[in-house]
């Protein structure tokens, strides 16, 4: 099934409800990265979380970042989501592998640690970004995320995120977001149902492998709701906007002395994106041109 998001409501608009496959992209993130078992869990749960943010979003260039900062040997997350469907992400230490918690599943709380901070931005595509920290309450993303939308935007919800890996590939990953609108969130009872039902799941990633599509699962959870779907299937990929044109603008900027220095000590420049570990090299012969551009520029 290809990565995709689509949209509902349900109880006569009060309530919005987002669904997102992930798997390609994070079996995507996962060979990029060279990522454990562990690493692929956290940072696709991230990524997947990151899409769903965003999806309530309005202009087509608005974006989320989602940083995580914890306390765990994992070393923190960075995920950067698009409302058109991109997202990309790291993570700090991508070989930590660590047992699995009590309850056999994999330790990301483990990973990523529980004392620490989740750190949100809002580019709506103009403006100021809009910015909030919280305080992590458990460090396996679901539920930081979670506390972040009932904390910094008093929307109640209930989130679940997961990846399922077999033989070091990912089988299936992606989430749910459940939340209830301004006009329907004095029914405690709403939230309270709602909360339960995802409560009871035993976790995202085992309905997709039990042949669950988004409307079967929207339809498991908001059946008596009375549930819209939305007509738009969204698709979703793995996508970094870095491209060897930018190194060469970049190393531009250093000037020329540094890329003297490049010549004479590595005789050529090498960098890696963050994002998405791709490597691009520039020659000597290249950085000599860059220079000769430089003194034009100045002439």
């Amino acid at each position: 099934m290809a990565d995709q998001l689509i949209r509902a409501t349900a109880a006569d608009g009060g309530i919005r409800a987002v669904g997102a496959i992930a798997t390609r992209l994070t079996e995507e993130a996962r060979r990029r990265h060279k990522l454990s078992y562990v690493a692929t869990a956290a940072l696709g749960r991230t990524m997947s979380a990151g899409l769903l943010l965003v999806s309530n979003m309005k202009r087509a260039e608005s974006r989320v970042n989602i940083r995580v900062k914890g306390n765990g040997p994992l070393g923190g997350i960075l995920v950067d989501a698009g409302l058109d469907g991109t997202v990309r992400g790291y993570v700090g230490n991508p070989s930590i592998e660590l047992p699995p918690n009590a309850k056999g599943k994999l330790d990301v709380g483990g990973a990523v640690g529980q004392s620490g901070y989740l750190y949100v931005v809002r580019d709506v595509g103009y403006g100021y970004p809009y910015s909030s920290t919280v305080e992590l309450v458990s460090g396996e993303i679901g539920d930081d995320i979670a506390n972040y939308l009932v904390n910094s935007e008093q929307t109640p919800s209930a989130l679940v995120v997961g990846v399922f890996l077999e033989a070091g590939q990912v089988k299936a990953a992606g989430g749910i977001l459940l939340q209830v609108l301004p006009k329907a969130a004095r029914d405690e009872a709403l939230v309270e149902t709602l909360e339960s039902r995802v409560a009871a799941l035993s976790g995202f990633t085992p309905l997709l492998q039990a042949g669950k599509t988004l409307p079967d699962i929207f339809q498991q959870l908001l059946g008596d709701m009375g549930p819209v779907l939305l007509p738009e299937t969204q698709l979703l990929r793995f996508h970094c906007g870095c491209s060897r044109s930018r190194l060469m603008g970049a190393l531009k900027m250093l000037g020329e002395a540094e890329i003297q220095d490049m010549i004479e000590k590595d005789n050529g420049a090498e960098a890696t994106c963050h994002f998405c570990g791709e490597v691009y090299k520039a020659s000597r012969d290249e950085l000599v041109e860059l220079i000769g551009e430089l003194y034009g520029a100045q002439s």
